[in-house]
């Protein structure tokens, strides 16, 4: 008779780790509290959640998180938890970044792990500027904007991060404010339970280095928070999803495009299961030895 435990499920104290060093009121601890909210609401088990992040303020996520994390080289997260997750098919992986990390150094990145369908959930927390590096201009920096690359403000067209994702592939994309603690526990959450590949722009504001930046969606700041009606957008429309990214200011949110289709987990682990029947009664050292074999 086995004695062995039920995994205990995770609480919110038991999922924090070191105190955040986020500068004081920046929209990233917003953004932590959420994810600590809606993990425990689902109740993973705690040896199964992986937390991967690249370089950036945004990208400090894994330190404060007490899962298995890991803090990878800049841009290259994506590669890293497709690996993850591929191998891993148990896991809950969870990827964190900012606009420098996925839309610049790690564009390339982000558009295949998109179009492959990797069972993930990447949450890229854009603020407009690089705040590690101390105000310098990020791909989605709006024209005009002085930054110490920048002294004159910025020239270079900024890119339209929501018309990217919708044309990358991604089987779920979503936008939310960090200031909107509701609406992005509910973004969370249906992106972590979509199969697929799942990305939530957040906008978190940078209070030290680009202070009301995104005041425009707040309510109480003059803003208007305008949320997609889910009764009448088609979401898996992708011409129609295209069509809610043609102005960010401050846009829509909510989620604008979601659909099904077979995850890369899905279909190699089809292929994985069909070479093996192959060679049935081999181990799977067997099977690579003979695989190396071929190639001498």
């Amino acid at each position: 008779m086995s004695t062995t435990a039920e995994p205990k499920k995770l609480t919110k104290k038991e999922l924090k780790a070191d105190h955040p060093t986020w500068c004081p009121a920046c929209g990233d601890f917003a953004v932590l509290a959420s994810f600590f909210n809606v993990v425990q609401k689902l109740g993973f088990d705690h040896e199964k959640v992986v937390c991967v992040a690249g370089i950036g303020c945004s990208s400090r996520f894994p330190y404060f998180v007490n899962t298995h994390g890991i803090h990878f080289i800049h841009g290259r997260a994506l590669p890293l938890a497709t690996g993850l997750s591929l191998s891993r098919p148990d896991l809950h992986v969870f990827v964190f970044g900012g606009d420098g990390d996925g839309y610049s150094i790690g564009g390339n990145h982000l558009t295949h792990a998109a179009r492959k369908n990797i069972n993930l959930t990447y949450v890229v927390m854009d603020n407009f500027v690089y705040g590690l590096t101390k105000n310098q201009t990020s791909p989605t920096t709006p024209i005009g904007r002085k930054s110490k690359t920048d002294p004159r403000g910025a020239i270079d067209r900024p890119i339209n991060p929501m018309s990217q994702l919708v044309s990358s592939g991604a089987t779920f994309i979503a936008r939310t404010h960090a200031a909107h603690v509701k609406h992005m526990n509910e973004m969370f959450e249906r992106a972590i339970l979509h199969n697929g590949f799942s990305v939530v722009e957040t906008l978190s504001e940078c209070t030290m280095f680009y202070p009301g930046a995104f005041n425009d969606a707040i309510p109480r700041k003059g803003g208007e928070f305008n949320l997609i009606d889910e009764e009448t957008h088609d979401k898996q429309d992708l011409a129609a999803a295209m069509a809610l990214t043609q102005d960010l200011t401050p846009g829509k949110f909510g989620v604008y495009f979601e659909t099904e289709r077979d995850t890369k987990n899905e279909l190699e682990s089809a292929w994985v299961k069909d070479a093996q029947a192959a060679h049935a009664g081999l181990s799977g050292q067997d099977i690579l030895r003979k695989s190396f074999a071929r190639l001498r």
